[in-house]
């Protein structure tokens, strides 16, 4: 066995184990403790801001619980009625609860539901967001507004982009709350509360947001390579936990849950991300305040708040907080927006690209460029696919020169085998020697495949991952890039007049579709640049190997196998070239005819 041959049955085994790694060893990093104890500083740096007197999670997330199933059937509400959203906010709570993103559909069939992000809690995987005040000093629970609070319309009859709602609530004891709900032309609302102090004396209460999720969602994928659950930022710091990490947060008796407390001194938001939909607290870039996510398990609610600093009214005040709410759809233009022109740090993390982000972020972006240009994903993925070859050529043309270099000096190295018989270490002394005067590297035929290891992972992760991959058509019977091709062998891809399997069944790994067929065919044609080697251990494995890839491959979404016989057509063109060129002429047709032909017995031993 020559060194060529080891080299590249070296590489042929590393790549099965890395895409086994890949997908079972592929856990999120481990989010960093936080000291829940820290007190929140001022944004100028001075003296430190006083913490709420009563966290929210020991009042109203009680109440949420405990009263919602009788207060939110029969609550009245405001509609929302923008071009990208429609649903409602209820007016007990004031609560945010009724939420459909209009340009998203649950399926490719034409009469698909529009997606349904948020939830009213009397309906089952409840998801709403609620904001209000906790009482401090001077105040009672019953005093502050909550989550069974009765507001009344004072402006406003719908919401849309450019006409705000405003809520308000009089306390009859001496404060008047408002709360005045804007909303952007994609999904960003905008909440400002204010209290006014029409009574004797002052007192202090700290506002804040929560979003609380009633059990695991529905259509939880689970899968190591895409986080859903927690999703934050503080300051600087991203943080993702999945729903059954949460419930192994230390209870804390403040709290009165299973939670994690995180104070925020400058810049962060928090919130629950799907796959594709997230819904997040985002309170103004440059404010402190406290981040918490929680776990009740009584009740099975999943929880994050953002609780401002505590502020004091005075007689005759009025004070107010702002915050936003990020819900709906992680478009990668719409959320990048909103980092760079908002002021919302890091909120283009939201988007979960992975340990291999220094890959998968540049990947996407010249991808969404090439989409805008050419108008199909599909064809956007074979121009990323040429775009990378042309950047790894350089180290692609020293890799296929030195693959024809070790074709001319095959007649030498059968000479020296002859010459140095049984001796093996002679032999490959003689053979790096050689190597060492013609000035080539046995090992750089594995180049390629190493570096296509990692740009197939992380271009694996873009198109499972990215929302604009999600129902992308490419041609005819591809009408969705980030699933399997849908057509099967086993009806003669439609031929037959039957359904093939579901993907998701056993059989379906036989139920190959066109796109994976070429692609095993690409590998195959791929391989006969070489002849076959003489060995046939070696020979079996390479027989092999484009037939097992095609059915591992098989299932991955139709985009990936896109992009893998696009590189395989452009690496055949590049080495049977480059060999061409540094005078070894592949015999393509004649190493398929001696595939085909019965070897003799005395050849097999």
């Amino acid at each position: 066995m020559d060194d060529q041959n080891k080299n590249l049955i070296l590489a042929t085994a590393l790549s099965f184990v890395v895409i086994l790694v890949w997908f079972v060893m592929f856990p999120p990093p481990e989010p960093a403790v936080e000291d829940p104890n820290a007190a929140i500083t001022a944004t100028d740096g001075t003296t430190p801001l006083a913490p709420a007197a009563t966290a929210p999670s020991t009042a109203p997330p009680a109440e949420i619980a405990v009263t919602d199933a009788q207060a939110a059937p029969d609550a009245p509400r405001v509609d929302i009625a923008t071009a990208r959203l429609s649903g409602s906010i209820s007016l007990v709570g004031g609560r945010i609860d009724d939420l459909k993103l209009n340009d998203y559909r649950v399926s490719l069939d034409e009469n698909a539901p529009i997606v349904s992000l948020l939830k009213p809690s009397n309906r089952p995987n409840a998801y709403y967001a609620l904001y209000g005040w906790a009482p401090g000093a001077g105040l009672t629970l019953e005093q502050v507004p909550g989550a069974n609070t009765e507001w009344v319309v004072e402006s406003g009859d719908t919401l849309t982009e450019s006409t705000p709602v405003t809520l308000k609530w009089d306390n009859g004891a001496g404060l008047v709350f408002r709360r005045t709900v804007s909303l952007d032309q994609n999904f960003m609302f905008s909440v400002k509360q204010t209290v006014e102090n029409t009574g004797a004396g002052t007192v202090s209460l700290a506002p804040y947001g929560i979003l609380a999720r009633h059990g695991e969602p529905e259509d939880l994928k689970s899968f190591f390579i895409l986080h859903e659950g927690l999703v934050a930022m503080s300051d600087g710091e991203l943080t993702e936990t999945k729903y059954s990490g949460m419930t192994d947060f230390a209870f804390d008796p403040r709290e009165g849950a299973a939670a994690e407390v995180t104070q925020v001194s400058e810049n962060g938001w928090i919130g629950f991300t799907d796959h594709y939909w997230m819904a997040t607290l985002v309170p103004q870039p440059g404010s402190a305040f406290k981040s918490v996510a929680k776990y009740d398990e009584t009740r099975d609610i999943y929880q994050t708040e953002a609780v401002m600093p505590t502020q004091t009214v005075a007689q005759g005040q009025t004070i107010s907080a702002s915050s936003q709410l990020f819900a709906g759809a992680k478009e990668w233009a719409t959320i990048r927006d909103y980092q760079n022109k908002s002021g919302v740090a890091g909120f283009i993390d939201s988007i979960d690209w992975g340990w291999f982000f220094f890959l998968t972020k540049p990947i996407f972006a010249v991808l969404h460029w090439l989409n805008g240009i050419i108008g199909n994903m599909g064809w956007a993925i074979i121009g990323l696919t040429i775009t990378i070859k042309i950047i790894v050529f350089p180290l692609a043309y020293k890799s296929y020169a030195s693959m024809a270099k070790m074709k001319e000096l095959q007649p030498q190295m059968e000479k020296l085998k002859e010459q140095a018989g049984g001796d093996r270490q002679k032999m490959q002394q003689a053979m790096m020697e050689l190597y060492k005067k013609e000035k080539v590297n046995p090992a750089s035929g594995c180049l390629p495949i190493l570096i296509q290891i990692p740009i197939f992972f992380s271009l694996y992760k873009v198109i499972f991952v990215t929302l604009e991959l999600r129902h992308a058509p490419w041609i005819g019977w591809i009408t969705d890039l980030s699933s399997p091709d849908p057509s099967s062998i086993l009806n003669l891809f439609g031929l037959l007049p039957f359904t093939p399997p579901d993907p998701g069944s056993i059989i379906a790994i036989i139920s190959l579709g066109v796109l994976p067929i070429l692609l095993g065919i690409s590998m195959w044609l791929q391989q006969k640049l070489n002849p076959a080697p003489t060995d046939p251990t070696q020979q079996m494995i390479f027989a092999w190997m484009p037939w097992i890839f095609m059915f591992m491959l098989g299932s991955f979404a139709s985009g990936l196998v896109l992009y893998w016989i696009t590189n395989n057509v452009i690496t055949f063109t590049q080495q049977y070239t480059i060999m061409r060129i540094h005078g070894y002429k592949p015999d393509v047709f004649g190493n398929i005819k001696s595939s085909f032909k019965r070897k003799p017995k005395s050849d097999t031993k």
